[in-house]
């Protein structure tokens, strides 16, 4: 199994926006919005980074009740396999595949989808995996029963659901790909 992190080339990877102050990420949010504004990241709402703290810390104490292993304030963002509609986020997109043996797999979590839809009260359609975190031994049971996302909705016509989202709770390994 691989995660893949999707970036602009010109920024460069696990460039974490939540690891900058609110004040810095809207600023970066709305130099995007003024300088890329057909990129996906463009599009997002005001008060974007304010609903980003409020899932990172849903996913914070999921995976604490969890057990896992948190060495970092706010996760690290990867998917499950390769996701092409992720890879036209970006201007410059390009990715990073990272076999999964590499992680403890005690710091990693996951979501089917994205976060954000999986643990937002405007979803409600009665999938068993919204409002759910899973840690490798759950996610690999949720993927055998669903398949992966990026297969059966490529489009996002049948839902949020377009990706398998990865946390990464710690540094080590990230470090080696960052540049």
């Amino acid at each position: 199994m691989f995660l893949y992190h999707y970036y602009d080339k010109n920024i460069g990877p696990f460039r974490n926006l939540s690891d900058l102050s609110v004040e810095e990420a809207n600023r970066v949010l709305k130099d995007i919005e003024e300088n890329k504004p057909n990129v996906q990241c463009a599009k997002r709402n005001s008060d974007y980074m304010q609903m980003r703290a409020y899932y990172e810390n849903i996913l914070r104490e999921e995976f604490n009740k969890k057990g896992g292993i948190i060495r970092r304030q706010v996760p690290h963002y990867m998917v499950i396999g390769h996701c092409p509609w992720l890879s036209t986020w970006y201007e410059n997109s390009a990715y990073i595949k990272i076999p999964i043996e590499e992680f403890d797999l005690k710091t990693i979590s996951f979501t089917y989808g994205d976060s954000h839809p999986t643990f937002s009260d405007r979803i409600n359609d009665g999938k068993e995996y919204r409002k759910k975190l899973y840690t490798y031994d759950e996610i690999l049971g949720i993927i055998e029963k669903y398949g992966y996302p990026q297969e059966w909705n490529a489009d996002g016509k049948y839902g949020p659901e377009r990706y398998i989202e990865v946390h990464i709770w710690d540094d080590e390994v990230i470090n080696k790909y960052i540049k």
